[in-house]
């Protein structure tokens, strides 16, 4: 265990390595990238490689070429590049060729330009080893193709070079006894190593590893390579289109490290200490805890009003405090839950005890007999079976909540009335979704700001229109009661006023009743609010969670 998890942590550690080499790379190639976007997009190299130059006109581009060459190299003046491009016209420009010495001929048939035409969109490296092996170095080329993106056109190829012990520094600070990099193209040739002797190498062990690690999506794998045991980490980047390998030799980095004869041995001694432990300690907490489990199984038998003693170790103390917190909380939530369910129970008992006040009755009544004795039959009429509706409705009906069309013919014959006693001087308009047509409210939510409106809002002016909007937004049912009125003062919160009516009421429920009402059935997150400014009108908004038959 001790070894998996030291190997754990050492693979752990070296993926931050690999990161942190990738970036190292990644920094080199996009300077790369930089300057070959701008061979690509410079105009007097294109007219180089590309046009028939006589003697002087050649001598002349050559002079411009290592100008513009000098600014584009500015992009790698980090690193030793040296920098050569080669026309299809057979011409080529070098800034140095002292890292890889080719001539015009062997550069056109060389098969690092071959298949550099063959995949002229991708940004190719390539390794290149000196022809005697006595002399020379190995050399990295990075290649791409002129092309034009449009017309698809190559017009050549360019070489970026640099010294494989140049390329090495990338990453040879991460290396050490045991822990080697390899840098590998898809065909798994080695294209840079801290190990010289794998240089050049075509690894096909390594390559099937990489291909194992990405099916089994792994970070690391422990296998056999050169006939040694090792630790492979292999990362594609896919920028690049190379593999970076990291090779850990087991016995060579960390054989020594791990005395699993030693851990053994302190194990043994951590074990027996810690079950001389186990038992004292356990002995103190089991006693203390027999003691406080028979004070609680004893707090059902005495209602729940019998605190426990606090009293034994640390945790056991701790858990008699939280008891006793509990109790606490547990009788102030019986006693808010009983005076909730009261208050509600007030609130229904309310509802169902709403009375037409007589004053209402006496003066309808004699508007009606009024209407007879001047000859208005039919208005009469009207107006009794609007009546009629309304007591049926009213007092027959005793349902806490009944459905938006009743209340809105509730609320019609109640208009009505009002409007033969007092005139059209107050139009009402009603603007009903459709699909709310069947959903429950309380009774009588509407009516106490429809009577506010009719003897409140237009006091100082001579008529006007209440609007009666109902619609439904997600799971809440919204009822809005507007009126262009003479508006009025209200609070900076929308808070409902305190309208103590001295006239003639219709509900016994008043408009404030009407808000706490709400809150009381479905809770604080539903209710009234109101909206006003002096000389505008009044907006009611009531919210409501939408309720179905």
């Amino acid at each position: 265990m001790s070894e998996k998890f030291f190997i754990d942590r050492f693979s752990f550690n070296n993926s931050k390595m690999i990161d942190q080499i990738k970036e190292s790379v990644g920094t080199f190639q996009y300077s790369i990238v930089i300057a070959s976007n701008n061979l690509l997009n410079n105009s007097t190299i294109k007219s180089f490689l590309t046009g028939k130059h006589s003697n002087v006109q050649l001598g002349s581009y050559y002079y411009q070429v290592k100008k513009q060459m000098n600014n584009i190299k500015t992009s790698v003046e980090a690193y030793d590049v040296g920098i050569m491009v080669y026309g299809i016209n057979g011409i080529s420009f070098a800034t140095e060729r002292s890292s890889w010495a080719v001539s015009d001929e062997e550069l056109q048939n060389h098969s690092i330009t071959k298949k550099t035409l063959k995949q002229p969109n991708k940004l190719l490296f390539h390794l290149e080893q000196p022809r005697n092996q006595t002399k020379g170095e190995n050399v990295i080329i990075a290649t791409k193709a002129f092309m034009e993106p449009t017309s698809k056109y190559i017009y050549g190829t360019m070489y970026f070079t640099i010294r494989e012990k140049e390329f090495r520094k990338f990453y040879s600070s991460y290396t050490s006894l045991g822990n080697d990099v390899l840098v590998m193209d898809p065909s798994g040739t080695v294209l840079s190593s801290n190990r010289d002797e794998y240089i050049g190498n075509k690894e096909e062990e390594l390559k099937d590893y990489a291909i194992q690690l990405e099916e089994q999506q792994k970070d690391y794998m422990d296998a056999d390579f050169k006939g040694k045991d090792h630790l492979i980490m292999i990362e594609y980047l896919p920028t690049f289109d190379l593999y970076l390998v990291n090779l850990i030799d087991k016995k060579a980095a960390f054989g020594n490290i791990i005395d699993k004869k030693s851990i053994v041995l302190i194990c043994i001694l951590f074990i027996f200490l810690a079950i001389i432990i186990v038992f004292f300690a356990s002995r103190k907490v089991t006693n203390s805890l027999s003691n406080l489990v028979k004070q609680i199984e004893n707090t059902p038998k005495n209602d729940f009003d019998h605190y426990i003693s606090v009293k034994g170790t640390y945790e056991t103390r701790q858990i008699g405090q939280a008891f006793n917190s509990m109790l606490d909380e547990l009788h102030e939530y019986v006693d808010e839950l009983v005076l909730i369910q009261n208050q509600k129970r007030n609130a229904e008992l309310a509802a169902l005890q709403q009375q037409i006040n007589p004053h209402f009755l006496y003066n309808t009544l004699t508007s009606i007999k009024f209407m007879v004795q001047q000859g208005g039959k039919e208005e009469a009429t009207d107006t009794i079976n609007a009546f009629i509706s309304l007591l049926q409705n009213t007092i027959g009906n005793i349902s806490e909540t009944i459905t938006v069309r009743q209340e809105i013919n509730n609320l019609k014959s109640y208009v009505l009335i009002n409007q033969k006693r007092y005139g059209e001087r107050i139009r009402v308009n009603y603007f009903i979704d459709p699909n709310c047509f069947n959903s429950q409210i309380p009774k009588l939510i509407l009516q106490p700001f429809i009577e506010n409106a009719f003897f409140h809002g237009f006091n100082k002016k001579s008529g006007g229109t209440i609007n009666v909007l109902i619609w439904e937004e997600e799971a809440t049912l919204v009822c809005e009661v507007l009126d262009n009125g003479d508006g009025m003062e209200v609070s900076v919160n929308n808070k409902l006023p305190d309208t103590k009516r001295k006239q003639e009421m219709f509900s016994g429920i008043g408009v404030r009743n009407v808000h706490e009402r709400i809150q009381l059935i479905y809770g604080e997150a539903y209710g009234v609010s109101i909206s006003s400014e002096i000389g505008k009108g009044t907006k009611v908004r009531i919210s409501l969670p939408v309720q179905k038959n």
